[in-house]
């Protein structure tokens, strides 16, 4: 964790005091293992008598003066070492670097410490008049948490407010809305028990599940609510109405939400611990919320009193009668217009597809606004940024990193990257062995360079001799002096700018050091984050790819036809084409925030798809009406409860935009665009296509059947 101050007050001496009382302070908290500013820095002086350097404090004590106070920044600012690490001399900012004990670092006990951290910097910001600026993956992670925490309550307030209020609009009654939504809240309960259970934390994405298992769940209540009120109307039998509801949308409600399990579940495959948790937690809980739904209902509405006029007279909207109507006409008249609207947009949507980037940031979900972001920018502004970059040289042979070719090789090195904007300069043993230089030469900063063969030896020999202080060099070279290291910090830049930068980086390195000769590699958190996302989407990638075959299995299953499969699936990825498009004219990058989104939508669009076609089969299986009849009636019999489960999940995922995080918004925002759309496409294309292909499924059907 790091503490960024830039005030010319701090170097006022009773600030300074209080600055490095902070520093004392926060040292002394359990879990810390180190802090290190400009008030605890040491200098490297020559004791020549037993030819070693030793670690001298540059601050003794208490500063009393001013003038005392000049003269130690004067003196911090000589040593440049430290320049662009601990302090930027140009700009006048300086930093607290905290580093904290591991099994700390990867506990919850790290949240207690970091709260009293900020309760002491509160305290010197007051008293001082200082803002300080933080940042640090364990500051991150612990303000992250806290937001996830907070939003966890929020979006499953908000989502079961959305569909309690969807629930009175619809069904006008007040047993239609409570029951369904504690069915909901228990299914909440069940997933949170789950997360629990396997030992899973809260997390940006573990925390959406409870508002995810709402709006999915509800769903199943709409469809069985809706075949009651349908079937207590055909014959007022509220018993036979709700076996009728039972055997027949049992079934359909199970497959609907299997493809959902489905889209959540190939989440589990992308070998990303969050994703995996995420989607196997959320898996099972479709499935278990399904369960109580389906065993819960029947039972409850069998001890209630029968429906009222009221609250079936929904069935028989006018507005979403001649709506269905006309949504059967179009498909009934004027297919070739559909199709040549499906194409175009598919065909423009492709263009934007085209200028997808893919492009992904450290702290990408948090606002530009927030303070955990603007604090990123200071650091970014004044040290070149917080994100690691080593570079491993290996020289293949005992004792090369110390010959002064290899010595050169490594300044020239760390001087080119070092060159690009978006780096800061290296902590090296080339830093280590300029900063002995100017120590051999009692501190004066003009001898700040590497030295030449004959001074290397006396330097060498001092630094080996530096006996309680260790050897210098040792962190920087393996025992061998076989390999080095050389470290860096970057800007948070996007994965894209860093993969063309690393791109660009390594012919120079090659040129520097020759590949038959050394091996060098580049590690860091910045590195192993754009592998990883460039991984991540890979592997999002195969898991819808997955999620389409897996849910193609299910129709054929159901269906027994690759016709029935493709007038299936088409009419669901239409929708996630176009979604796909509007990414790309809009900018919204592709990452793993905004890919993942892809199985799921195709998972949960799959349920509109299900409840028309496993309707549709039941007719056709019944009766010997024409395809043409069976499509409209169809259409009419699941029309309106698709639109009330389009509606809830619109709206459901629509409250994920009052989120804090990026990937959240965007994340509600894309699901809500996509299962509209594939509403539309579900009521209008799939229609189309089954009446294009008429005679060809009739004949299919009926020989199954057979």
């Amino acid at each position: 964790m790091v503490l960024g101050v830039q005030s010319p007050v701090l170097w006022q001496y009773n600030t300074f005091n209080a600055w490095n009382k902070l520093n004392v302070d926060i040292g002394k908290l359990n879990g810390i293992k180190q802090v290190l500013s400009a008030s605890n820095l040491f200098e490297l002086k020559k004791d020549t008598l037993n030819q070693k350097f030793v670690l001298r404090p540059v601050i003794k004590g208490a500063i009393t003066s001013s003038a005392e106070m000049d003269s130690i920044r004067h003196r911090l600012y000589s040593l440049s070492f430290y320049e662009g690490l601990i302090f930027n001399s140009k700009s006048n900012a300086t930093l607290m670097a905290i580093t904290f004990d591991g099994n700390v670092l990867n506990s919850k006990e790290r949240i207690p410490v970091i709260n009293s951290i900020l309760a002491k910097t509160k305290a010197f910001e007051e008293a001082n008049n200082i803002d300080i600026h933080y940042s640090g993956l364990p500051y991150i992670r612990t303000i992250i948490s806290k937001k996830v925490s907070e939003e966890f309550v929020l979006f499953l307030g908000l989502s079961l407010l959305v569909a309690s209020l969807i629930l009175l609009v619809f069904f006008r009654s007040f047993y239609a809305v409570i029951f369904p939504v504690l069915v909901v809240v228990a299914g909440v309960i069940w997933s949170v028990g789950i997360l629990v259970l396997f030992g899973y934390e809260l997390t940006l994405l573990t925390g959406l599940i409870p508002p995810l298992i709402v709006v999915i769940g509800i769903p199943n209540s709409i469809l069985l609510l809706n075949k009651f009120h349908s079937e207590f109307n055909a014959h007022g039998d509220k018993k036979l109405a709700l076996r009728t509801v039972i055997e027949k949308i049992s079934i359909t409600t199970f497959i609907a939400n299997l493809t959902t399990a489905v889209g959540f579940g190939v989440l589990y495959f992308t070998e990303s611990e969050l994703l995996m948790q995420f989607g196997s937690v959320a898996a099972i809980g479709v499935m278990i919320t399904w369960l109580i739904c389906l065993c819960l209902i029947p039972i409850i509405f069998s001890y209630l009193p029968d429906p009222h006029t009221k609250h079936t007279k929904h069935l028989n909207s006018p507005f979403l009668s001649s709506l269905l109507n006309g949504l059967n006409n179009l498909a009934q008249t004027k297919r070739p217009a559909i199709y040549l609207t499906a194409i175009v947009l598919v065909l423009i949507s492709f263009v934007g597809m085209s200028r997808v980037k893919i492009n992904g940031y450290v702290v990408d979900d948090l606002p530009k606004k927030d303070p955990v972001y603007e604090d990123m920018g200071f650091f970014e502004k004044n040290f070149e940024g917080m994100l690691p970059l080593e570079v491993s040289i290996d020289t293949k042979r005992k004792n090369g990193v110390m010959k002064l070719p290899t010595i050169k090789k490594v300044e020239k090195l760390q001087d080119m990257i070092a060159g690009y904007p978006e780096f800061s300069r290296a902590v090296s043993l080339i830093e280590v062995l300029k900063f002995s230089s100017q120590g051999f030469y009692d501190g004066n900063p003009d001898f700040y360079r590497v030295p030449n063969e004959m001074e290397m030896n006396f330097i060498l020999s001092y630094a080996a001799n530096s006996g309680g202080n260790g050897n210098m060099l040792k962190s920087f070279i393996d025992s061998n002096r076989q390999v080095t290291r050389v470290s860096f910090q970057m800007a948070d830049v996007g994965s894209s700018r860093v993969n063309k930068l690393l791109k660009e980086i390594k012919p120079r390195i090659d040129s520097i050091f020759n590949p038959e000769r050394y091996q060098v590699d580049l590690t860091g958190s910045s590195v192993i984050f754009v592998k990883g996302t460039n991984y991540l989407l890979d592997n999002l990638r195969d898991s819808l790819l997955l999620a389409v075959a897996l849910i193609a299995l299910i129709m054929w299953v159901l269906f027994r036809g690759f016709k029935m499969i493709l007038i299936s699936i088409v009419p669901n990825l239409v929708p996630l084409i176009i979604t796909a498009g509007i990414m790309g004219f809009f900018g919204i990058p592709l990452k793993p925030s905004t890919i993942l989104i892809f199985s799921i939508a195709l998972g949960i669009a799959s349920d509109q798809t299900i409840y028309f076609l496993t309707r549709y089969r039941q007719e056709l299986r019944s009766t010997n009406l024409t395809i043409s009849a069976i499509v409209a009636d169809t259409l009419k019999e699941t029309g309106v409860s698709m639109i009330y489960v389009a509606l809830i999940l619109f709206f459901g995922f629509g409250i994920f935009i009052a989120s804090t995080f990026g990937g959240t918004v965007s994340l509600g925002i894309l699901l809500s665009i996509t299962l509209l759309l594939a509403l539309i496409s579900n009521l209008t294309l799939l229609p189309a296509l089954l009446l294009s292909l008429e005679s060809r499924i009739s004949k299919k059907n009926k020989s199954t059947d057979k």
